[in-house]
């Protein structure tokens, strides 16, 4: 099974639920602008703007739902990697993502377990493909033996073609 880092993933979808407000504080206030007009398009509008809030809130349950599923199967079946002083440590000396204190808390993570279990085969899949696909980054992904994906598809696809 391959290693996941739940960080990503959480920090991910905190950043969606931010999103996510502020879309539908915009579209409560187109909401309150169409309350406000009485004309036939007006009307249409509201009915349409509303069903789409109800769709949204309804979209957002349902990713929310299977993403506390997916999470709640892979902490049973998931090794923990525990940030201890060495990772810590090396998040400050390596002159790479400096700008980014998280980025290098898991960057030095995955290194930590690449170190531990050398003889198996590393992916790191991140979609924040602007700080870990810079080409320095890449490069040492690459020199350790590390294939990197940013995309689910692109992961989902390699990870078929090993098991053919």
């Amino acid at each position: 099974m391959p290693s996941i880092c739940y960080v990503e993933a959480i920090i991910t979808l905190e950043q969606q639920e931010k999103y996510n407000l502020d879309f539908l504080h915009k579209l409560d206030i187109q909401i309150n602008e169409a309350e406000q007009d009485n004309s036939d398009n007006a009307r249409l509008l509201l009915f349409q703007l509303e069903q789409s809030r109800t769709s949204f809130l309804n979209r957002n349950n349902d990713i929310k739902e299977r993403f506390n599923i997916a999470f709640n199967s892979l902490v049973s079946k998931a090794e923990m990697i525990t940030l201890n002083h060495g990772i810590f440590q090396e998040t400050f000396n390596r002159p790479i993502l400096e700008k980014h204190t998280m980025d290098k808390l898991i960057f030095e993570c995955l290194f930590f377990h690449c170190r531990l279990y050398p003889d198996e085969i590393k992916i790191f899949l991140s979609s924040n493909y602007k700080e870990f696909g810079k080409r320095e980054v890449t490069e040492i992904l690459r020199d350790n033996g590390i294939q990197y994906f940013n995309k689910t598809q692109n992961f989902l696809g390699w990870l078929q073609s090993q098991s053919s």
